[in-house]
């Protein structure tokens, strides 16, 4: 398996250093590892030079997207990629030794044409308590082998045949550039298109969550995209069919459980502050696929991102 690591970043230079250092000392070397960098000035430049010029195990590719735009970055590392299965890992992120290997061995034992892994969140000790204690940052996890639902599919740690990817002109669309959502907006495209994606629940890396993240109001911020991300794949077709009944359903569904999060929010809140916060990202997220139905999308891409970088928001 020739397998290309593909890298978008942003102004993340001492993270991006960190996770070459772990890429160039994986069990399984990578065929090479492409980096593409979002900002016109190449500031990540610098760090992809002094790792090829302290050695690596495969070339190391670099490029410049100088248009803000998370899919036509992700599209240039495709686009230099020459391996025929494709990695995508996020430039804050950290993969163990085995990383590499581990997807690779889940692809082959289940016949995959994908395989995603889990993304560990490590909150620093500095957070506050109620943050701890909601574990806002995890993803769900399932069983190694298990199909992935379309609802679940997300980057951040991926490994996919890049036969599959290549199949669209334009396998990030980028009408996602600016708000996120492409990557799942591919995933669930290439599993309607027949592609087999799978869990592999020992392919971990790690994320260290920024401080900047700390805060009720970027989980609401993520909440409320991610329910808007959810609207328009639904809406696109890209878990089921879609009609003038199911529309209004959803829209239903979501007034609903919107009214609902806000009640149980208060309820909660002498509960702890933990569980309350939980119910309003609940409601965030029900807002969001209410705000597509009105023609709005929040642009996370389109604000300063020198917090939030180029992968996972």
């Amino acid at each position: 398996m020739h397998i290309s690591v593909c890298i978008a970043t942003y102004h993340r230079p001492e993270r991006l250093e960190r996770l070459l250092a772990d890429l160039v000392d994986q069990r399984l070397p990578p065929f090479e590892i492409v980096v593409v960098d979002n900002d016109a000035g190449g500031s990540a430049r610098a760090v992809v030079e002094r790792r090829v010029a302290s050695g690596a195990p495969c070339p190391v590719h670099f490029a410049i997207q100088p248009e803000q735009n998370i899919s036509l970055t992700r599209n240039r590392t495709v686009a230099l990629a020459g391996g025929d299965w494709l990695a995508f890992i996020d430039d804050d992120e950290r993969a163990p030794a085995d990383w590499l290997r581990l997807l690779a061995l889940a692809a082959r034992q289940y016949e995959a044409d994908g395989v995603l892994g889990p993304v560990v969140p490590l909150v620093p000790d500095t957070a506050p308590d109620w943050i701890r204690r909601g574990r806002f940052y995890d993803w769900v996890r399932l069983q190694t082998g298990e199909t992935v639902p379309r609802n679940r599919l997300r980057f951040g740690n991926v490994l996919l045949r890049a036969h599959r990817v290549l199949a669209y002109a334009s396998p990030f669309d980028p009408a996602y550039g600016l708000t996120g959502g492409e990557d799942g907006d591919l995933l669930a495209r290439i599993a309607a298109d027949g592609g087999r994606i799978v869990w592999c629940d020992e392919a971990i890396v790690t994320e260290p969550v920024e401080t900047a993240r700390l805060s009720l109001h970027w989980l609401l911020r993520r909440a409320l995209r991610g329910g808007q991300d959810f609207a328009r794949h639904t809406l696109a077709g890209r878990y089921q069919r879609v009609s003038r009944v199911s529309r209004a359903s959803f829209v239903l569904r979501a007034l609903i459980q919107l009214a609902i999060a806000g009640v149980l929010a208060i309820l909660a809140l002498p509960t702890g502050r933990h569980r309350a916060a939980w119910f309003l990202l609940k409601g965030a997220a029900n807002a969001g696929k209410l705000t597509v139905f009105c023609g709005w999308h929040y642009r996370e891409y389109a604000q300063v991102r020198g917090a939030a970088g180029a992968g996972s928001p």
